[in-house]
């Protein structure tokens, strides 16, 4: 079997590259998206991304003392949102594989004055290197899609996670109507990019990105595979017509 045969293959966008050669690859588009992420989700879902964040919390379980694990934190939306309510007796962690954007999400904690009772750690999904049974909540926002072997980052946050412990997954999934595809679909491939663009002169980065939602698992596939991981009463809820889901799993 010659080397070409020994690769393990995944996907990048709608392209196949090796496992390895995808991990490089998605460190290089956060650091070139990092500066305006932020814009960009705004502009990009309409502000819509806030509202599916703050549903997600809202379910998460957390309060003050627990012990939060918030997975490819990128730039700190959701761990500004778990600092705040796990208060002075709990902590968050944030950790993502791309430098600048952790970087990114550091800075905007500190410019709010939040310096307590947070950690950045750089750290791939699929190894995480914490002790086991460690954190009441996990989460990864936004962030599975891009992970290259999601069934072991999964694995990976079953580990560390405390019984009792619950897991949220909210992520880009698939519409619940064919009308609402087809114009998501119109929007996604044709204007999106194009802000990349005009926003942060990187259109390849975001057509990645909107190709990535449409390889990454349905909400059935992706249960299943929470379920397969260890997770249990594994559901899910539909978030602006399936465009967005949200699966919470348990440890128990």
């Amino acid at each position: 079997m010659n080397s070409e045969q020994e690769k393990k293959w995944s996907d990048f966008g709608f392209r196949k590259v090796s496992e390895e050669e995808k991990t490089v690859l998605v460190k290089g588009v956060f650091r070139s998206v990092a500066e305006r992420y932020d814009l960009m989700n705004d502009l990009m879902s309409f502000g819509m991304h806030r509202l599916w964040k703050d549903f997600a919390v809202f379910h998460s379980g957390v309060r003050k003392g627990h012990a939060v694990l918030d997975v490819a934190a990128g730039s700190g939306d959701l761990s500004h949102r778990f600092i705040k309510r796990v208060g002075n007796e709990g902590s968050v962690v944030s950790v993502d594989i791309s430098h600048p954007m952790l970087k990114k999400g550091k800075d905007r904690m500190i410019d709010k004055g939040i310096i307590k009772n947070i950690a950045y750690v750089l750290s791939n999904a699929e190894n995480l290197p914490f002790a086991d049974e460690q954190f009441d909540c996990i989460s990864i926002g936004f962030g599975l899609r891009n992970v290259t072997r999601i069934q072991s980052a999964l694995c990976s946050m079953f580990q560390v996670l405390r019984p009792g412990g619950r897991i949220l997954v909210l992520e880009f999934s698939k519409p619940s109507f064919k009308v609402l595809s087809h114009l998501y679909d119109r929007y996604s491939f044709s204007i999106i990019p194009r802000i990349g663009r005009a926003v942060t002169g990187d259109e390849i980065s975001y057509r990645y990105l909107v190709e990535s939602i449409r390889r990454h698992p349905d909400q059935e596939r992706l249960k299943k595979m929470m379920v397969d991981a260890g997770f249990e009463d594994v559901e899910y809820r539909n978030l602006t017509g399936g465009i967005v889901a949200l699966h919470v799993g348990f440890r128990y």
